[in-house]
């Protein structure tokens, strides 16, 4: 696939349709050997979250890392999560691992109450393979500057890290957009270039809690697909659900947690969203998204992830 090509692609995919179609068996990537682990396997083995040690370390304090290490919000901001409804497309893959993959992302979201797009949505979710990722990431980005800085504050992370998913290799990279929003009226709560300040709603005075709330706006993924050997469509599309649906630091060290982002250091060993994964993506979209700090936020997170943990462990 050339650069070119790749570009015209996501031009379609930006004000795309989803292709949704029945699921279809899906097809397997670049394997040694192939593995059909369900996506939906989730065992868990903590029995008392409130005293065990989970690797030597108690829940809590995993839960208090994991929150603290994943998370990469938009510059003085905090943790944004998609406020209602998701449209997934894919770029330069055949229809059936294409396929498997927006129905994974979708599902997993429809899971944390958020709505799928239907056919005819446009791409909020866009992901593209290429055989040179970071020619395309880095085409992408001076191609639609604009759509991966939209120039409002809080919406982005740094230039810095937008340099590092141009031009770090590695197997999957990612870039999220999100919008500091009026929880009142749903409107954006931050001026754009050219633009008159926005208008903000005021209806509580407190330090633990605003009116404004982070949502996320868009996200691209580019997966390179050099570099996915030993992974199949199913592993794969786990760990793309987990960075479309959270911002999630690619640079951050998560050798030591129990998650779906150690895929490629550890194929084998990861056959899928973990269930410290699925308790942080569901405890990051039902915790209050008016908390005024991260750090408050951080803290809701962690402790609805050992409540989620212990009320599966108790079924």
């Amino acid at each position: 696939m050339t650069v070119l090509s790749g570009l015209l692609s996501i031009g379609l995919l930006l004000g795309a349709q989803d292709p949704r179609t029945p699921p279809t068996q899906p097809e397997p990537v670049v394997t040694q050997e192939t593995r059909t682990p369900s996506p939906q396997s989730t065992e868990g083995s903590v029995t008392d979250l409130g005293e065990i040690v989970v690797g030597n370390r108690r829940a809590s304090e995993l839960a208090a890392t994991f929150v603290e290490t994943i998370g990469a919000p938009a510059t003085s901001r905090r943790l944004a999560r998609w406020p209602d409804s998701i449209c997934v497309s894919v770029a330069n893959l055949s229809a059936a691992p294409a396929q498997y993959l927006i129905d994974r992302v979708s599902q997993i979201a429809e899971d944390l109450g958020v709505r799928a797009g239907e056919p005819g949505c446009s791409a909020n979710v866009v992901i593209v393979a290429a055989a040179d990722a970071s020619a395309v990431a880095t085409g992408m980005v001076e191609e639609y500057r604009r759509a991966f800085r939209p120039g409002g504050s809080g919406m982005t992370r740094s230039l810095a890290v937008l340099d590092d998913f141009k031009t770090t290799e590695r197997p999957v990279r990612w870039w999220h957009v999100s919008v500091p929003t009026d929880s009142e009226t749903g409107d954006r709560a931050v001026r754009l270039p050219g633009e008159d300040p926005p208008m903000v709603n005021v209806s509580r005075a407190s330090r633990l809690r605003t009116d404004i709330r982070d949502d996320l706006n868009k996200v691209f993924i580019v997966i390179d697909v050099d570099l996915l050997e030993g992974t199949t469509i199913t592993q794969l599309a786990d760990y793309v659900a987990m960075v479309a649906l959270a911002q999630v630091d690619a640079r951050s060290p998560t050798a030591g947690l129990p998650t779906i982002l150690n895929l490629f250091d550890e194929p084998a060993a990861t056959p899928g969203l973990t269930e410290w994964d699925l308790a942080y993506l569901q405890a990051l979209y039902r915790a209050e998204p008016n908390r005024s700090t991260a750090t408050g936020q951080a803290a809701d997170i962690a402790g609805l992830m050992l409540q989620r943990r212990n009320a599966a462990d108790q079924e």
